[in-house]
């Protein structure tokens, strides 16, 4: 399914959490409005990640990269992303 070319971060990330991997792509899918199908679609997931602003292969001026995508895949998911969680307390925004 590959990393960020796709949807293969967010999956790992779900699987991670405890998922099964048929569980994780069908969660992710779902969170994202699109097939499971579409998760391995690298235009299709370049669209997608594009709009909800959760980071892609290429920087893209004023488009979110690192923590800051980092926070909207949080957001996406609905899960708590332990880096995100750590920055949050260190700058106070926790």
């Amino acid at each position: 399914m590959g990393g960020i070319r796709t949807a293969g971060d967010l999956v790992s990330r779900m699987v991670m959490k405890g998922m099964r991997l048929s569980a994780a792509k069908e969660y992710v899918a779902d969170k994202l409005h699109c097939s499971v199908l579409d998760l391995s679609d690298t235009f299709a997931m370049k669209e997608i990640r594009e709009s909800l602003d959760i980071g892609t292969v290429l920087d893209r001026k004023g488009a979110s990269n690192g923590m800051e995508a980092k926070f909207n895949i949080e957001k996406v998911l609905g899960i708590e992303i332990p880096s995100v969680t750590q920055f949050k307390k260190k700058t106070g925004l926790l």
